[in-house]
């Protein structure tokens, strides 16, 4: 077999293939004498029709599979031979087939050059602080004792500023079509109350009522009341104060798993270092890969990428449908969507390979436990059995993902490893 190869770039490469005729012939020969044998000709009797009427008959379908059984195994043959990788299925382009003579085709492959990594010792990432700040802590206790915080009746006094009101409400807009509510609560200052609501009801009295008109300002969120007035018919039939629990250990105790107000504390500022730790890590992982990035030099596979920008696409469809959204229906231009995904789907794909060069050049390999380990991480989390979980990974082609995901993060704990990690100035740090 023949075999030239063309770099049309540093990862593309046009491989043209000549098998030679004794090879074709033979296989069409094989491929004849199958269908001799269950062809069903008039005049003759089954497998005895001459082969050269079979070849003449059943010339397309015959080609067709010898391409079929050759084409692979002549590609993976040239590879083989010339040490390429490709990344993808080749593209089988000008196939020339003929008895009697030689079978020629091109191969387009898309492939990753051999490159060198570099030093990662000279890598420097900054990891942002996990100290939780005293104000962080008081905001989540306030937080708290906003959730536990209970309406009480007030009586004697007309409507102040932070009073919850209830009211019968009629708005009226201007095509005259009334919507009516009984006993409707009101937070007053709540954000998403109309603009000017609150002023009107301040001062009003039990059993009062009043008539204001409102005009929505043109960029108001909710479309159907931009730039219109609306008139509002109020009757006040209560006042309500919100009462916030004190914070001291019997605050505590009613949350149900503290002792004391100092154990809340201590569990308060637990949890926000976790957070605070995950964000760290997170922030030092992006930028670790932002920089690995731009140590690829060569113009990256154009499928690799375009493979993430669809990964990238299809992730954001699947959260919309968790939160109970039809994609279809989310008013999404899901090609700009996808375009947009472009730079970072680069970064993405850039990092990936340097984290493979790595896994190649350190020997890297996961082992079948690790991958146990991480479907029964999943399954549990999903509430699922790991037998059934990795039934359908296997399923979808997804286990070998599971091990280049896993041989990657190996590849990450490797290179964080030789890097140095420094931790962020504060702000205000000269």
């Amino acid at each position: 077999m023949k075999t030239e190869v063309t770099d049309v770039s540093a990862t593309r490469k046009t491989v043209a293939i000549e098998i030679p005729i004794d090879v074709v012939d033979a296989e069409i020969n094989r491929v004849a004498r199958g269908y001799a044998k269950q062809a069903r000709l008039p005049g003759f009797r089954p497998g005895k029709a001459p082969q050269a009427l079979i070849k003449r008959r059943f010339k397309e379908q015959i080609m067709h599979d010898v391409m079929h059984d050759l084409i692979p195994r002549a590609v993976e043959e040239a590879m083989q031979e010339r040490g390429i990788e490709p990344i993808n299925t080749p593209d089988i382009k000008d196939v020339e087939l003929e008895e009697g003579r030689p079978m020629t085709f091109t191969a387009a492959i898309e492939t990753v050059p051999a490159f060198d990594p570099g030093d990662f010792s000279s890598i420097t990432l900054e990891r942002p602080s996990t100290e939780v700040a005293d104000e962080a802590i008081a905001d989540m206790l306030q937080r708290l004792r906003d959730r536990a915080g209970t309406y009480e009746p007030v009586e004697g006094r007309a409507v102040a500023e932070s009073d919850a009101v209830v009211l019968v409400l009629d708005r009226t807009g201007p095509d005259g079509q009334l919507d009516h509510h009984d006993e409707v609560t009101v937070q007053l200052g709540a954000p998403g109350n109309p603009p000017g609501f609150d002023a009107e009801l301040l001062g009003m009295n039990p059993d009062e009522s009043r008539t204001f008109t409102i005009h929505f300002p043109a960029d108001y969120p909710a479309s159907d009341l931009a730039d219109t007035d609306q008139t509002y018919t109020v009757t006040l039939t209560g006042i309500r104060r919100r009462v916030l629990p004190e914070l001291d250990d019997e605050f505590a105790k009613d949350l149900g798993e503290f002792e004391s107000l100092a154990a809340l504390r201590e569990r308060i500022t637990a949890d926000l270092t976790r957070e605070a730790e995950d964000k760290a890590t997170r922030e030092v992982r992006a930028e670790l890969f932002a920089q690995l990035a731009k140590r690829v030099t060569f113009e990256l596979p154009a499928s690799l990428v375009e493979k993430e920008m669809d990964r990238r696409l299809e992730e954001f469809a699947r959260q919309l449908a968790s939160q109970k959204l039809d994609p279809r229906e989310a008013g999404i231009d899901w090609a700009q969507f996808r375009e947009a995904q472009r730079e970072p789907a680069q970064e993405a794909t850039a990092s990936a390979l340097v984290l493979d060069e790595v896994a190649r050049r350190e020997d890297i390999t996961v082992a079948s436990e690790d991958v146990d380990k991480e479907i029964e991480g999943f399954a549990a989390r999903a509430g699922r059995t790991p037998t059934a979980l990795r039934a359908q990974i296997e399923k979808e082609g997804g286990i070998a993902r599971l091990y280049a995901g896993l041989r990657r993060e190996k590849a990450v704990d490797l290179v964080l490893s030789r890097a140095t990690i420094v931790d962020r100035p504060t702000t205000g740090t000269p």
